[in-house]
């Protein structure tokens, strides 16, 4: 298993609607691209002392097939629509990716 991780920050005004456009629009529309050995898309925010908003998204995948399948052949380059661009004051250019070695539970 291939784990994806991505950051974005927001300005505090902007951080309520960046989390609306990312879950309620941005997210969806790339679980119903139905990627085969795309699992699942976590989204994580914390507010950080400067009070902007901090997102992390963590994807994971079965294979780098899939993962190229969702970001292209530089699989590492961050895949950010403009109406995000619009609400981040910055983001990750690039995607690092981690194997998965073990689940506790």
């Amino acid at each position: 298993m291939i784990i994806r991780a991505w950051n974005g920050w927001t300005t505090p005004e902007n951080a309520t609607a960046y989390e609306e456009l990312l879950n309620g629009t941005i997210a969806p529309a790339i679980m119903a691209r139905e990627i085969p050995g795309l699992h699942d898309l976590a989204v994580l925010r914390r507010v950080t002392r400067e009070a902007q908003g901090h997102f992390l998204t963590l994807m994971t995948f079965d294979n780098w097939q899939a993962v190229e399948e969702f970001a292209g052949p530089d699989a590492a380059n961050s895949v950010v629509p403009p109406a995000a661009r619009a609400l981040l004051a910055r983001h990750d250019a690039r995607s690092p990716h981690f194997e998965l070695l073990h689940r506790h539970r």
